[in-house]
């Protein structure tokens, strides 16, 4: 059933427990996720980033496929535009199905950040989208997942209270694209974000946090929590599995690619809803 993602995040947030958001680049990748959502019998996110919607040259046809999808859920299921620079993107969500964006400036300046995050929420408002963004580095052009940057916790108080978005992504240790679980997070800094930011805060670059740390950060506050590349890994692997010299039907390796992924979904649904001992996150 297509959910409001203010929903989702607002129920895990209310039950001191993360919401997994899973970005969508295939058919398969949307089929994959509802899936595993189902088979855990958990709510779930489906994502569409801005690079997807360049891969296929416009936002309408793999956001009717993920909408179809969504809608024939037997769970919760939310659309979300994820890291729109694009302001044309923003009119478009709507009427295609999406109930909320991620817009990223993280690499501008943080004057600059503020100014053009604060104007998209106000386009949000208007078009009734629940807005996310992301707190960059000053003047980094890696943005805030730049390896070895940390989100301050004044700062994104400050922040929050200048642009109005509904929820902040932080920068506490993950990285995007990783393709092992090496990371680790700094549980100090995400306790003191949780104190100072009175949005639900967002991890990116899931795909790289073991699951201890995965668990541990959600009970210790962080609520929506990204992965991409992770379904990436488990798509290619099984289709290297199958794929022969004389294969020519791409439904012999599609079909375990999308049983894999649907795997990997159910796996850390389960584990990112786990609750928190305690307070419910903000």
């Amino acid at each position: 059933m297509l959910t409001p993602t203010a929903a989702l995040v607002a129920d895990a947030a209310a039950r001191g427990a993360g919401i997994g958001a899973f970005n969508v680049v295939t058919l398969e990748h949307a089929e994959a996720i509802v899936t595993g959502a189902e088979q855990a019998a958990l709510p779930v996110i489906l994502q569409v980033s801005e690079n997807t919607v360049r891969f296929h040259g416009r936002l309408a046809p793999i956001a009717a496929a993920a909408r179809a999808v969504a809608a024939e859920s037997t769970v919760p299921v939310a659309l979300h535009l994820d890291h729109i620079t694009d302001p044309d993107l923003i009119a478009q969500a709507g009427p295609c199905g999406f109930s909320s964006i991620m817009y990223d400036a993280s690499t501008l300046s943080y004057v600059d950040n503020v100014a053009a995050t604060a104007a998209a929420v106000r386009k949000c408002r208007r078009a009734g989208l629940w807005m996310e963004s992301e707190l960059g580095a000053v003047g980094g052009k890696g943005g805030a997942h730049t390896p070895g940057v940390r989100t301050d916790p004044a700062e994104a108080a400050s922040y929050v209270a200048a642009t109005g978005v509904d929820a902040l992504a932080v920068a506490v240790g993950s990285q995007h694209a990783m393709t092992t679980r090496s990371a680790s997070l700094d549980h100090d800094l995400i306790a003191r974000l949780r104190t100072a930011v009175p949005v639900p805060l967002v991890l990116h670059g899931s795909s790289g946090v073991p699951d201890p740390e995965l668990l541990a950060a959600v009970q210790g506050g962080l609520v929506k929590i990204n992965i991409g590349t992770a379904l990436n890994l488990a798509y290619v692997r099984a289709i290297r599995a199958e794929l022969t010299p004389t294969t020519s039907d791409p439904r012999t390796f599609l079909a375990p690619a999308r049983t894999a992924m649907a795997g990997t979904v159910a796996h850390l649904l389960r584990l990112l809803a786990t609750p928190a001992v305690g307070q419910p996150h903000p």
